[in-house]
């Protein structure tokens, strides 16, 4: 049998479990279609507009996070260099820029080819690293926009190490 003739057979669809996990959660979320839902979800420093996003063609579920953050124009140069030291330091997902919004978002994907399903291990796992990753460096964003700090002092600022308890 060749792969290209193999037909996946997909019990449930992706985004019908991550609507499940929403729902059970009372997050408020929207379904947008079949493919797309756009869930409201509490971070740490911020609440995330979170869509997941099933791509038939790619057998994925790609999730992007973004937090409320409009760059503006004069800052959009040091956010794509604070974005490039990011992601070097990120092992899944990245930091992306949609510049005709002036946004910042977090994305990942999850392949499931072959007609693999997701279990609700993984979809919490795509989200938890989304948000995480957004608590991680949002204020890093907040001082490169905000206080018109570097990049790299931005970064700096966010990623010390605490010792000890208060």
């Amino acid at each position: 049998m060749s792969l290209i003739e193999f037909e996946p057979d997909r019990s449930s669809h992706p985004v019908d479990l991550v609507e499940h996990i929403a729902s059970i959660n009372d997050w408020t979320f929207e379904r947008q279609d079949a493919d797309e839902i756009s869930i409201s979800v509490r971070g740490g420093w911020s609440d995330y507009h979170v869509s997941f996003n099933w791509m038939e063609d790619l057998e994925s579920l790609h999730i992007a996070c973004a937090f409320d953050l409009k760059v503006p124009e004069g800052r959009r140069a040091e956010i794509k260099q604070l974005i490039s030291l990011i992601n070097e330091q990120l092992w899944i997902g990245h930091f992306d820029a949609w510049h005709k919004e002036g946004v910042v978002l977090f994305r990942n994907s999850h392949l499931l080819t072959g007609g693999a399903d997701v279990s609700p291990q993984q979809c919490e796992a795509l989200l938890r690293s989304a948000s995480d990753s957004c608590d991680l460096y949002y204020q890093a964003f907040q001082f490169v926009v905000w206080a018109g700090k570097s990049a790299a002092d931005a970064l700096s600022h966010v990623m010390f190490e605490t010792v000890g308890e208060a």
